[in-house]
Formats: structure tokens, C-alpha cells, sequence
């Protein structure tokens, strides 16, 4: 249990890890940036998805919340406070935005659940993994509304991919 506990600490600080190589990329990657410290910042709750091949493709559902200063993961069934805070989560994302390497693009425009958003894509390389996805983002809030990404951890983790959607309205602690 703590061993999955671990690595979905470890996949939810990737997916808001973000990086830049140059003022390009980081130009590039702003509107990215600035969604996922929102997700941080804000009230909110996010489900997703994680498949991980090399475990005959099983699937794993993990909701994740952020609100007054705590996270709360939903792993086998169970809240748990995470010993990870917002704070602990957004200040490795500032840092590894100006350390790390990414890209990101302008995709297209769509709507998720009636909502404008532009879809962008994020190609990451950090010590822990290599990510490659896309994601959703509000043309109205700024907020990420959506994400799909595959992730390479390489030894023994190995791949796996991550689908997640997320809510701002209503969220309250779990416990």
C-alpha cells in the first residue's frame, strides 16, 4: 500500500511539474505554467485514470484534492492526507520551471463540458521522467480542465499513462 501510495505521490508532482530550455519555450509553455499553478493554488479536484502497461495494463483511479493548505489523495479506496502540501507541490513546480526542459504548443481550440479551451501539447524531460501529453486548458478561467499524458519512468516504474479531468466548484476536504 505504501509502495502505490508513493508512486502516485511521485505521478501526481510530475503532472505539475513543468520545464523550459530557452524564452521560447517558455513563452510557448506560459499558458501550461500558469494552468497548473492554478490547479495548485486553487480549490480543486481532479480524477483520473492511470494505466500501467508493464502491470498487464492495469488500471488505477485516483482523485487528488487541493483545498485550505492540504492534499488529499483517494488511492484503493481510501482518503489519505498527503504529506505533500500545495505549497510543497507548487514550489517544486516554480522550480523546476526554470531548471528544467519542455516544450509546448498551441494545438487546437475545443470545448470540454461546454467550455472553450485551448488544447496544448507539453513534451517534458526531468530527472524522473519523460513526459509527452496534452492539455486542456479554459479560455474564460485560464484553469486546466483536462489532461492526457504518457509518462516514462524507465527501470523498473517503467511507462504509464494518465488521463484526468478537473473541478473547481464545490470542493471540500474529503475528511
Amino acid at each position: 500500500m505504501f509502495r502505490n501510495y508513493v508512486f502516485t505521490v511521485s505521478a501526481l508532482l510530475l503532472l505539475v511539474m513543468g520545464q523550459t530550455s530557452n524564452a521560447h519555450a517558455a513563452d510557448a509553455c506560459q499558458p501550461v505554467y500558469n494552468a497548473l499553478t492554478k490547479l495548485i493554488a486553487s480549490p480543486s479536484h481532479s480524477y483520473s485514470t492511470q494505466t500501467v502497461p508493464l502491470v498487464n495494463g492495469q488500471q488505477r483511479k485516483v482523485e487528488t484534492i487541493y483545498v485550505q493548505g492540504k492534499t488529499y489523495m483517494l488511492a484503493s479506496g481510501k482518503w489519505m492526507l498527503s504529506p505533500a502540501t500545495p505549497n510543497d507541490v507548487l514550489q517544486q513546480e516554480l522550480e523546476n520551471e526554470k531548471q528544467g526542459n519542455s516544450t509546448c504548443q498551441f494545438v487546437r481550440s475545443e470545448s470540454v463540458n461546454g467550455e472553450a479551451a485551448g488544447v496544448y501539447s507539453m513534451r517534458r524531460e526531468t530527472g524522473t521522467a519523460n513526459e509527452d501529453g496534452l492539455i486542456w486548458i479554459s479560455k474564460t478561467s485560464g484553469l486546466a480542465l483536462r489532461k492526457e499524458v504518457n509518462m516514462d519512468y524507465g527501470g523498473k516504474l517503467g511507462k504509464m499513462h494518465l488521463i484526468a479531468r478537473y473541478e473547481y466548484s464545490n470542493v471540500k476536504p474529503p475528511m
